[in-house]
């Protein structure tokens, strides 16, 4: 199982992970299952939902793509 990557979020940034968490929650709001992951290779987070990669989420999308 991959996940798509919704948006990227530098670790070093002052507020740390809180925007990242902010968007993620932004998303699961509007009916998405976004999460947030570290990725330690590139120091970011990263917000993810599950599925692959393919430009499309697994769920059922979020109301906003259409505005």
């Amino acid at each position: 199982m991959g996940a798509k990557v919704l948006e990227r979020f530098p670790a070093g940034a002052p507020r740390g992970s809180w925007p990242a968490e902010e968007y993620a929650a932004r998303c699961r709001a509007e009916g998405g299952r976004a999460t947030v992951v570290m990725d330690l290779s590139t120091d970011a987070f990263l917000v993810v939902v599950p599925g692959t990669d393919d430009g499309r989420p697994s769920s059922a999308g979020r109301a906003s793509a259409g505005k």
